[in-house]
């Protein structure tokens, strides 16, 4: 049985803008925000390079020592993993490669969809991700689809770097997020596709104001 909570699901490529986005719907819905990409980088972090090469076994008994629990509501929840919250250690770019690794496997991505199912029954939440709306929360009533083109998301990324004084490159960046988009979306395992009945919002002419508003022009 799925929850009989509020779930809100937001999903959407690389870039645009979810995690600002899902933090602040579930701040002005007073209820928690799950970054389950952070769920990925834990077991990417933990696992490291040797987790595709563990039989599924192994796999399961390593997932089997941790616990998930989320807790707070808005900005200021919190993930924890076995009663730490989750800290700044898996926001590297080498745990972002480590949890694009281990997304592939499909016990890990059981596993985790088990985990964020039943942490939807203990309370209501924003899910931020790549199948909330389609895969791990199907019933979910309230689901988003956010997309912009990849130019624009380029130049978001671009200005973003500009601004934290860090070299970047337009055309890179751009050619960078196709090559992610194609991969997100064609994998065979949870591919990057949009709910069939969720609500599609194109960011590309809308900032974060407008984007936000059009979200929550959808409850009640």
């Amino acid at each position: 049985m799925q929850n009989n909570l509020r779930v809100v699901t937001l999903d959407g490529p690389a870039g645009v803008g979810k995690t600002t986005l899902a933090k602040r719907v579930a701040q002005e819905l007073s209820i928690a925000y799950l970054d389950t990409g952070a769920m990925f980088r834990i077991f990417g972090w933990k696992f490291g390079e040797a987790a595709p090469t563990m039989s599924e076994q192994e796999l399961e008994a390593h997932i089997a020592q941790y616990a998930f629990s989320l807790s707070g509501i808005g900005f200021k929840s919190v993930l924890s993993v076995n009663g730490t919250p989750v800290g700044d250690e898996i926001r590297t770019e080498e745990v972002a490669a480590l949890a694009s690794s281990v997304a592939k496997l499909p016990v890990v991505r059981d596993a985790l969809k088990r985990v964020q199912r039943e942490i939807s029954t203990q309370t209501s939440l924003v899910a931020e991700g790549r199948d909330m709306g389609s895969v791990v929360f199907p019933t979910a009533r309230y689901k988003f689809f956010l997309d912009a083109t990849a130019e624009e998301r380029g130049s978001r990324r671009f200005n973003q770097l500009q601004e934290m004084g860090k070299p970047a490159d337009l055309d890179l960046i751009i050619t960078q997020i196709k090559e992610r988009d194609m991969q997100d979306r064609t994998r065979s395992i949870a591919p990057l596709i949009a709910a069939k009945d969720a609500n599609i919002i194109d960011t590309t002419e809308l900032d974060i104001e407008g984007v936000f508003t059009a979200i929550m022009d959808f409850f009640e």
